[in-house]
């Protein structure tokens, strides 16, 4: 009989939820926390506000300052982490499982009970401003960057990195308002998996966790894509390619026929892309897609960095391995596909930091959590006729693409 591990889920009253799942072989235990607080919230005069106030809640908590907080979580052996995507600010960590509640309990008041000290608002802002810098000098990060915005539209496209008159203008008013808008909200998801009592987990959270008074989280108005190419002139001997696909999201019933069709492009070095554009042509130092899901909506991300000289060739190639797609794949990429999934699933059994990650991830998506099990057999049962099928309903024919370099390159024929 296979043994399934056992999920627990639990709803407070004010809407909080409760994800675990108990992994008993294991010392410790992991947790993630999303907190509808990510940079789609920023206001448009104040962007970078989410990121700026991921850093400003680890100033002090509770009965801590700022340099009690770091010794107390040191001296429970917790490795943690704090940032902000599109839709969540996530607080996730790693401790021995007998630290766990000591643990929560710091962060539980990281959340409904920060200082954020106006003293220190200066210093988080250089934080911040170093973090654009960097952007700056990655320019592959800067083109992936400049797709998603061209791809997603505003504010789904954005980098929580935000900008530099954007930081400049925030005040320690406007972030203690931010923290007190999306904090307490009941669209919180807490979740832990490794050796944890879920009896006692359920009561310590909602101890922590269970203030009725809760705020709504603020609508968003998503603004339409400015679908097409984009190239961002820079003198250099490098030149970044980004291309976007459409595809179709993991809430979607063909996520994993699609997931079948990338990963038979990218993973691994027996991948199209890497044999037909780096190893027999040598046209580039690295080439990747893959398929990048928001809540409801999704494209396949490709990216190839490449010098300015063979840049050209290097479009048409990739472009040209999309357009073959269509015509379907074999059954040894699709048998190579399942064996590299069927290895990261079991790492991921190994890791209950990546699985409560993965568990907060399904519960906002899907609204409930797969299981591992779950998961295998949707990858076992997966067919080249499945995915074959896919790509003849939905093949690859147009796409959004940015460069970064020193010339414009010709988009091919069929990509607009």
């Amino acid at each position: 009989m296979e043994n399934v591990p056992v999920l627990f889920e639990n709803r407070y009253d004010n809407g909080v939820v409760l994800l675990a799942e108990p992994m008993p072989w294991l010392r410790s235990a992991a947790f993630s926390i999303l907190l509808p607080a990510g940079c789609q919230f920023d206001p448009p005069n104040h962007m970078g506000l989410a990121n700026l106030t991921s850093d400003m809640i680890q100033r002090g908590c509770g009965s801590r300052d700022n340099r009690q907080f770091i010794e107390d979580l040191e001296f429970l052996g917790a490795d943690y982490g704090v940032s902000a995507s599109v839709y969540h600010m996530a607080i996730g960590g790693t401790v021995p499982s007998t630290q766990l509640f000591d643990t929560l309990s710091i962060f539980a008041d990281v959340i409904c009970r920060p200082w954020l000290p106006a003293e220190q608002l200066d210093d988080a802002k250089m934080v911040c401003y170093q973090e654009l810098r960097a952007l700056e000098d990655d320019l592959a990060h800067k083109a992936m960057l400049a797709l998603r915005m061209r791809y997603y539209g505003d504010p789904l496209g954005r980098s929580s990195a935000g900008s530099a008159e954007g930081i400049e203008s925030i005040s320690i008013d406007d972030v203690r308002n931010f923290c007190q808008t999306h904090f307490r909200s009941g669209q919180t998801i807490i979740s832990v998996a490794g050796n944890i009592d879920w009896p006692r987990l359920l009561d310590q959270v909602g101890k922590l966790f269970g203030d009725p008074c809760l705020s709504p989280v603020p609508s968003v108005n998503v603004s339409a894509p400015s679908h097409g190419n984009e190239h961002i002139q820079f003198e250099s001997q490098q030149t970044h390619i980004c291309l976007a696909y459409p595809s179709v999201s993991y809430r979607e019933p063909d996520y994993f026929r699609a997931r079948g069709a990338v990963g038979v492009m990218s993973d691994g070095m027996s991948s199209r892309l890497f044999n037909e554009v780096r190893e027999k042509r040598g046209l580039c130092y690295s080439v990747f897609a893959t398929l990048h899901s928001l809540r409801d909506r999704a494209c396949i991300m490709c990216y190839a960095g490449t010098g300015a000289d063979r840049a050209q060739e290097t479009l048409d190639v990739i472009v040209d391995q999309f357009r073959r797609l269509r015509q379907g794949i074999t059954r040894d990429e699709l048998a190579r596909l399942k064996v590299q999934i069927r290895s990261s699933l079991v790492m991921q059994q190994e890791s209950s930091r990546s699985r409560a990650a993965s568990m907060a991830g399904d519960w906002f998506h899907l609204g409930r959590v797969r299981s591992l099990a779950e998961v295998n057999r949707l990858i076992n049962d997966l067919s080249i006729e499945d995915v074959n099928e896919y790509l003849r309903d939905h093949p690859p024919l147009t796409c959004d693409v940015v460069t970064i370099g020193p010339r414009a390159l010709e988009i091919p024929n069929g990509v607009p």
